[in-house]
């Protein structure tokens, strides 16, 4: 997806990544190690890439732009090692995760040298609206993330609980990236509202089509284990399409699958999930807020960037990896 797409701010993106190696020298060698590690297993980088696209569309890409978006990158990166902690994962992106290969106390550590890495860069830009703009969205992450965690294994959650976790811990940050990108170019308030609202539907459309992934992606692809969110217990759409509509014994299963964390269960899960048709209602809310960013677009003006950005969420769904 981002060959094509990325080509149009090539330039920019590898100014982005000069500044995030730069920004991970220390002279503490096992912070240089692990963030070295974790930025090398390379990864979409669709969150800087959307703040130099929504900078584009809305006037150019200027040095704060390239700053902001290896802030976001930093942000998501310090997510990830703790994410990975939490949910002992041993595999990301196809390679050993931080805490597998160096343990989950440096992991968390190092997490966390990376988010004030990021508060730095951004007291730097010295704008104010973006930095609380920023420190709230951090808060909501956080947040979105106990929320997972509250609900980890337990089949009663209800669908909007979901919906909000995914709000909270995936798409904000996506919004974050295409709203900071206006607030820096000090965009009319209107606007930083549309690309809010972009950004958080291809947020939402880009976890529901991850939440496929894991029970129909190829793990060649997807650079992660195929069934781990069972194993973890985590709620997504395609289990609580299946416990909604499923029978007494399908809604049996699946509920002790979940409250058991039992990754073992994966296959008998799956063809329930597959029979109530939980992959496509899945989709088709992908869709639908697929849909949702595309038209969040329409006040922007024509141009090759509000085309990338227009591509980005048609491609969102219909990925492998």
């Amino acid at each position: 997806m981002e060959v094509t797409i990325r080509d149009s701010v090539a330039a920019e993106f590898a100014q982005v990544d000069e500044v995030i190696v730069s920004m991970l020298q220390s002279d503490v060698e096992m912070v240089e190690s692990i963030g070295h590690h974790i930025v090398q297993a390379g990864g979409k980088r669709m969150r800087p890439l959307l703040v130099l696209l929504s900078a584009q569309a809305l006037g150019g890409i200027g040095p704060r732009h390239i700053q902001f978006a290896a802030v976001v990158e930093f942000i998501h990166t310090a997510t990830l090692l703790h994410d990975d902690v939490v949910d002992l994962s041993t595999l990301r992106r196809g390679r050993p995760t931080a805490n597998a290969a160096f343990g989950n106390a440096p992991s968390v550590l190092v997490g966390d040298f990376i988010y004030t890495r990021a508060f730095q860069l951004m007291v730097q830009l010295n704008h104010m609206p973006l930095l609380a703009h920023m420190a709230e969205t951090t808060n909501t992450i956080a947040a979105g993330e106990v929320m997972q965690l509250v609900h980890a294994g337990d089949p009663d959650t209800q669908a909007d609980q979901y919906q909000e976790i995914i709000r909270r811990k995936t798409a904000a940050l996506f919004a974050a990236a295409c709203h900071g990108a206006a607030l820096l170019h000090d965009a009319d308030p209107a606007i930083s509202a549309t690309m809010l609202d972009y950004g958080m539907n291809l947020g939402i459309a880009f976890q529901l089509a991850d939440d496929l992934l894991d029970y129909a992606g190829d793990p060649s692809l997807t650079g992660k284990n195929i069934g781990d969110d069972l194993s973890e217990g985590k709620i997504t759409l395609p289990l609580l399409h299946a416990l909604k509509v499923g029978d007494v014994n399908d809604r049996r299963i699946v509920g002790e699958a979940l409250r058991t964390k039992n990754g073992s269960a994966f296959a008998e899960v799956m063809a329930i999930v597959q029979r109530t048709g939980g992959l496509d209602a899945t989709r088709d809310a992908a869709l639908k807020h697929q849909q949702q960013a595309t038209v969040a677009l329409d006040p922007l003006d024509p141009s090759p960037a509000r085309e990338a950005l227009h591509q980005m969420a048609s491609q969102a769904v219909d990925r492998l990896g």
